[in-house]
């Protein structure tokens, strides 16, 4: 053993004291890499549950990596006897010069903590949102939904973001509250049409639609009552009627879930041109200039009456 020593010495330079050093973080880096490899094939031939795998998979990491720091910490740094003051001198140097760095673990810490999100979780952060499909020390990421697609599907891109984003901006969890959200669909239709009769028609077809989802959105609602102060008076389907300018406007709101906001828009469209098909007396309303002639067209009692018209000219004829 001291041949090789120094062989080494002679050949590299390297003193006696240092090969130890290199030799003994070696040994610990190798141990620390093999018993995370026996820990995840364990995992692996356990269970095939994708989630699972992919959190032994990163805790094994958080964990070897950490200790693996402190031990080869305390081999190269065998004069510092407080793992205090050794934790305390690393912290304060990267505080110093890798600011951004710390922010994105204070981030991560955050995270795991009060979980705003989680794997899986569909949410919303500044102007980007998405799938979370990965959390890692630094950065999280997403896969995106909307930008041109012009629905709340994927658009195939990743989003790398780093985690100081979370304690600066502003995060909306589609799911997180009662994994259920609120969707409305606009129904414009024309004055003259029978609005009674297109409200019920569209109150069936909402029904029809997400009524079978209000007993699922009750039990978790009172789920999530248990960590947030959420209350609905009413989860079933209801239309809203208002006026525009160009017409009666009808409002379906139900509960969908987030994953299903488009394919429901398209299965309740498509029911509701159906029915409008077979009603004469209803019509979409939509920009158009008509000319209205109140004498035709308004009601009886407010039509200008001809001999109204007559009279002023035959007192101005006496009175010549």
């Amino acid at each position: 053993m001291s041949q090789i020593t120094e062989w080494l010495f002679q050949t590299t330079g390297l003193t006696p004291d240092l090969q130890s050093k290199l030799f003994s973080s070696i040994i610990t880096i190798f141990l620390l890499w093999l018993i995370r490899i026996i820990i995840v094939r364990i995992v692996w031939k356990r269970t095939e549950v994708v989630q699972q795998r992919y959190r032994w998979q990163k805790l094994t990491t958080y964990i070897t990596v950490t200790i693996g720091i402190l031990l080869v910490g305390r081999i190269w740094f065998a004069g510092i006897q407080s793992l205090a003051t050794f934790l305390g001198l690393v912290t304060a140097g990267l505080a110093i010069a890798l600011q951004d760095i710390v922010k994105s673990f204070a981030g991560w810490g955050f995270i795991l903590w009060r979980r705003p999100f989680s794997l899986g979780d569909r949410i919303q952060i500044g102007q980007h949102a998405g799938d979370v499909i990965d959390i890692r020390i630094f950065k999280f990421t997403m896969m995106e939904i909307g930008n041109w697609v012009a629905a709340d599907q994927s658009t195939g891109r990743l989003i790398h973001l780093p985690n100081s984003l979370v304690l600066t901006d502003v995060i909306a969890n589609f799911g997180q509250g009662f994994q259920f959200i609120w969707n409305e669909v606009p129904v414009l239709i024309t004055f003259e049409s029978n609005w009674e009769k297109t409200k019920d028609i569209l109150q069936k077809i909402a029904t029809r639609h997400a009524a079978h989802l209000t007993d699922a959105a009750e039990k978790r609602l009172k789920e999530a009552s248990k960590r947030f102060m959420i209350f609905y008076t009413s989860l079933t389907p209801i239309v809203y009627t208002s006026v525009q300018e160009s017409g009666v406007l009808l409002t379906i709101r139900f509960l969908i879930e987030p994953r299903r906001r488009r394919s429901s828009e398209q299965a309740i469209w498509e029911d509701i041109l159906r029915e409008f098909a077979k009603s004469d007396d209803i019509d979409f309303a939509y920009p158009t200039q008509r000319f209205y002639d109140n004498a035709q067209e308004g009601k009886v009692s407010l039509r200008p009456q001809n001999d109204m018209a007559i009279r002023p000219v035959k007192g101005l004829s006496k009175k010549k």
